[in-house]
């Protein structure tokens, strides 16, 4: 026993309780191997109950991140009110069978994730299916459509953890962590390269300032990570007073990070990345062909670069996917940069948003009732044998 660590032990009853099952929370400790028996776990697993979700939409804060957004729709609907009577009836003209592709284009993005995030999890010694992984993403976008704070990242490290004796939750979290930002390295630099385009014959000065803006965004994940790979234990060593337990949930978090990116695996996951953005710049592409405004000019690859702006807007942790941001920010760079009239703007935003956030609450929500993973069922995965052989981390 003396030579097992933590993750080998057998998983309290805490960690085996269903997630998001009530009648799971009372259930009686296992008799063979009572807790007070085992060591202290470094990576205890919330409870049922303070992961529901149910629990997350009752709490105010969650309240007021969904009612303030809702105020400043409101009274912008109010202030633009004659301009935006035509908005209903531009979406409703819509063509149906390019809302129908925009929505295909949309969800063939998921796969994607889910192979990404494969990858990432293999590199990171944990074996998962492909249909498993991609269940998991789809299930955290609900919860990051229905709570703020994006807290679908670390409910979807929670969902592999209860479905999974041998997965660590803090190493997954890495995972995730690094698929952000694979993430926002390209979104800034796809932004960057489809802006250029659509403005090449001339850069207003609001999106030389959004280019200023991906740059740093570049410069400074770069820099966290380099300082995260060659100093970042150092650092949590010098800290007074540090718990041992944080620091062997560090160095697995660390672990994640980047054992699950290798120079080896930097192509696939440069493909798969690039693809899924594409996705999103696809599916803004054919909801502007659908609405079919003959006075929009936005073209591909202004598509990709207003539906990259929207991504990067739903960072913004202070509502459930950005609302009320991601749609000022796409009405605004469609109308200042673009000079799209405000009610074809506004049909625009809002029929993309009903495509990427409303119909996953609807589907997500059906996924989430008869899935067997919200209630730890799931049995995902074995660990690999051995971790990624030596490959050189970034």
């Amino acid at each position: 026993m003396a030579g097992r660590t933590a993750e080998d032990l057998p998983s309290t009853p805490m960690e085996a309780t269903p997630a998001l099952d009530p009648r799971a929370v009372g259930a009686s400790p296992d008799p063979v191997a009572p807790a007070a028996a085992l060591p202290p776990d470094p990576e205890r697993v919330p409870d049922a109950d303070q992961m529901s979700i149910g629990r997350r939409l009752r709490q105010p804060r969650t309240i007021i991140s969904i009612l303030v957004p809702f105020f400043i729709i409101g009274a912008f609907v109010a202030i633009n009110g004659a301009a935006l009577a035509r908005v209903p009836g531009l979406v409703l003209a819509a063509n149906g069978a390019l809302v129908l592709v925009a929505f295909l284009v949309f969800y063939a993005g998921f796969p994607l994730r889910g192979l990404r995030w494969k990858v990432l999890l293999r590199g990171a010694s944990f074996q998962i299916g492909t249909k498993d992984s991609t269940e998991i993403i789809f299930l955290s976008w609900l919860v990051n459509c229905v709570v703020p704070a994006k807290l679908g990242d670390l409910y979807r490290a929670y969902l592999l953890k209860i479905n999974s004796t041998n997965a660590s939750l803090s190493r997954t979290f890495g995972t995730v962590f690094i698929e952000r930002v694979l993430d926002l390295v390209a979104i800034a630099l796809l932004g960057i390269l489809a802006g250029w385009w659509s403005f090449r014959d001339g850069l207003p000065p609001a999106i030389q300032a959004v280019f200023g803006v991906g740059l740093v965004v570049v410069a400074a994940l770069s820099l966290g990570l380099f300082t995260m790979r060659n100093f970042g234990r150092r650092i949590i060593v010098a800290l007074p007073f540090l718990p041992h337990r944080l620091l062997e949930l560090y160095d697995r978090f660390e672990e994640g990070v980047f054992g699950a990116v290798a120079v080896k695996q930097l192509p696939i996951l440069g493909v798969l990345t690039g693809s899924i953005w594409l996705t999103e710049g696809l599916r803004l592409f054919f909801v502007v062909q659908a609405l079919g405004f003959q006075d929009v000019e936005l073209g591909l690859s202004g598509a990709i670069f207003v539906a990259l702006i929207g991504s990067l807007l739903t960072a913004v942790p202070l509502s459930p996917a950005g609302l009320g941001i991601v749609e000022a920010g796409v009405i605004g760079v469609l109308t200042v940069a673009y000079g799209v009239p405000l009610p074809e703007a506004t049909a625009i935003a809002l029929l993309d948003r009903v495509i990427s956030v409303f119909s996953v609450i609807v589907l997500g929500s059906i996924a989430y009732f008869f899935s067997n993973k919200p209630r730890g069922l799931g049995h995902i995965g074995e660990p690999l044998a051995t971790a990624t052989p030596a490959a050189t981390p970034v």
